[in-house]
């Protein structure tokens, strides 16, 4: 993590683990007695929200689970999904291969995704916020700008975007909460910039939200659920013992300049693990050709 965090945040996250356990209990018991039991748990099938699940049905054995199987998911990650109890399946209407040819690919990060997208296809005034600051009422402001690491892929032979997550995940967990429940959902502010912007505004339970989501490990570091899993014996999906600490959508390039490329990184991974998928996504999907225009930006 490379981003400054407030000093109530950094105490939480040095609790020990059973006091963490117990604050999270009680960030639970608050969102389900809010809304009367009726909740659900975002299941992912990964280790975060494995342990989430666990905390929760300890407290409300019969909590149903609820996975979005987008298709872009490990196959060691759908099989373990698979051994668990009460879990509902939903998929998004609209496939992966359509979504890169309607919205484009997703790399660098949901931030510079959209900020490249507005700089290629919004109006003059966005360009300009997002290249110089500059907002319309001729104010100048810091946030919201395309980095100029990243200025290059605005010319690149293909379409960039953050909407992936949006079509494949977003919109179909937002179909399924028509019935009316609220969802319990397994992420951490140690992820990304913009998850601590969210914790520092809303805390774990943001009830006041257009769209209510409670977040009662998001002061958890990783290397708390992996003490979670070991200290209650906790099954996890296989997945991580190939090798992976990330187990998102297999297709997903967000974050990759980040890695090790050429090393250890989540596609060099693939293809000695999945060699097939590998083959797929380089070859049918494009992402050979993205590749070709990804590294200029890598320091």
């Amino acid at each position: 993590m490379n981003f400054p965090l407030p000093d109530k945040l950094k105490l939480r996250q040095n609790l020990p683990l059973d006091l963490k356990i117990k604050y999270t209990e009680e960030r639970i018991r608050q969102w389900y007695n809010f809304f009367g039991g009726q909740v659900y748990v975002s299941f992912s099938g990964g280790k975060d929200s494995t342990v989430l699940l666990d905390i929760c049905r300890k407290l409300y054995p019969n909590i149903e689970a609820v996975f979005c199987n987008t298709g872009l998911e490990f196959p060691e990650i759908v099989s373990f999904v698979k051994s668990i109890e009460n879990v509902t399946h939903i998929r998004p209407k609209m496939p992966f291969t359509q979504v890169i040819k309607q919205y484009g690919y997703p790399i660098i990060s949901k931030e510079q995704a959209r900020y490249i997208r507005d700089v290629r296809n919004s109006t003059d005034a966005m360009k300009k916020l997002r290249l110089t600051g500059e907002r319309k009422d001729g104010t100048k402001g810091k946030m919201g700008i395309l980095s100029k690491k990243w200025r290059y892929l605005t010319n690149a032979p293909f379409e960039i975007s953050e909407q992936c997550c949006d079509v494949m995940k977003k919109r179909p967990f937002k179909q399924y909460e028509k019935c009316g429940k609220k969802p319990f959902i397994g992420t951490m502010v140690g992820e990304s910039s913009l998850r601590l912007q969210k914790y520092n505004r809303e805390g774990c339970n943001a009830f006041n939200n257009k769209r209510p989501q409670s977040t009662p490990i998001s002061f958890w570091r990783e290397s708390d659920i992996w003490e979670y899993i070991k200290k209650y014996s906790l099954p996890y999906s296989k997945i991580y013992d190939m090798g992976y600490k990330r187990t998102g959508c297999t297709f997903c390039l967000f974050g990759y300049h980040m890695e090790n490329i050429g090393v250890d990184d989540r596609l060099t991974l693939l293809k000695k693990t999945h060699p097939k998928m590998y083959k797929y996504i380089m070859e049918r999907l494009g992402f050979n050709q993205v590749l070709k225009w990804y590294p200029r930006g890598i320091e």
